[in-house]
């Protein structure tokens, strides 16, 4: 009973310290928007250069650092979204022609410029060069949004090929030569249009892209990077990632329900 009532103690006192420390650290960012305005970030930020490697491959390091960014960069966008509406808030109720709501308005456009440049001032509270840590976000993202775009064209295909399938089999079970040519003719533009839209599959998937998913793949799943760019402004935790999942398992239902009638 002692142990229980031990282990209970000191899984309150450690929820509590991380609670405690998620506040602290919101203070802190908060007390950073205020002193070290976009103006002045923009300005410390202008003084980083980084020249692209020619070959767009993401290495190990720069994923690691993407992934230490990306964690402060969602807890400054959450800071500065909360302020942005209190801000609002405060504006409506003093009223807009007001002296009161006036300012308050500009704070909520200062709040908003704040939110939208998240990622450059985490990247410089942790020490990165800004401009390095844009090109690796940029790549990630191309990344993330082609796996996305070949997620979406393998339920296209499948569905093609189904409806192949069932041209292929009225063609077959035609009794005479008009019906069979009308089949036919179907059939040949079918054959056209998958041929180009594999073509343009293929020319779509650069080596850099598909060196780079395979590296993103060892850190993150290829499509979290659009779930976690959008999760910067969702209301609840988790609500981005959700529907990154769902969009994710309606494509491979489609893909599952397309192939059956094969």
């Amino acid at each position: 009973m002692r142990r229980t009532l031990s282990a209970v103690l000191m899984l309150s006192m450690a929820l509590a310290g991380c609670k405690a420390k998620e506040a602290f650290d919101k203070a802190k960012i908060s007390q950073d928007l205020d002193k070290h305005g976009t103006m002045d970030l923009m300005k410390d930020v202008s003084k980083d250069k980084y020249e692209p490697p020619a070959d767009g491959k993401l290495t190990d390091a720069q994923m690691q650092m993407y992934l230490k960014v990306r964690g402060h960069e969602k807890d400054i966008a959450q800071v500065a979204k909360k302020e942005a509406q209190a801000h609002a808030d405060a504006a409506n109720k003093a009223g807009d022609k007001s002296i009161a709501g006036m300012i308050e308005g500009f704070k909520t456009m200062g709040s908003a410029a704040d939110m939208l440049t998240a990622d450059i001032r985490a990247a410089k509270d942790l020490g990165y060069n800004t401009q390095e840590y844009l090109w690796v976000k940029t790549q990630v993202l191309g990344a993330s949004g082609a796996a996305m775009m070949s997620k979406m064209a393998e339920a296209t295909n499948a569905s093609f090929d189904s409806a192949y399938t069932q041209m292929k089999k009225s063609y077959d079970e035609a009794r005479d030569d008009q019906t069979r040519k009308m089949y036919k003719d179907m059939l040949d533009n079918y054959d056209k249009q998958r041929a180009e839209m594999k073509k343009d599959s293929a020319a779509n998937i650069s080596p850099a892209v598909a060196y780079n998913q395979q590296l993103i793949a060892k850190y993150d799943g290829a499509l979290n990077a659009v779930a976690n760019e959008m999760s910067k402004w969702e209301d609840k935790p988790g609500e981005a990632q959700k529907s990154m999942d769902e969009f994710s398992k309606g494509v491979d239902k489609a893909v599952a329900d397309a192939k059956k009638t094969q």
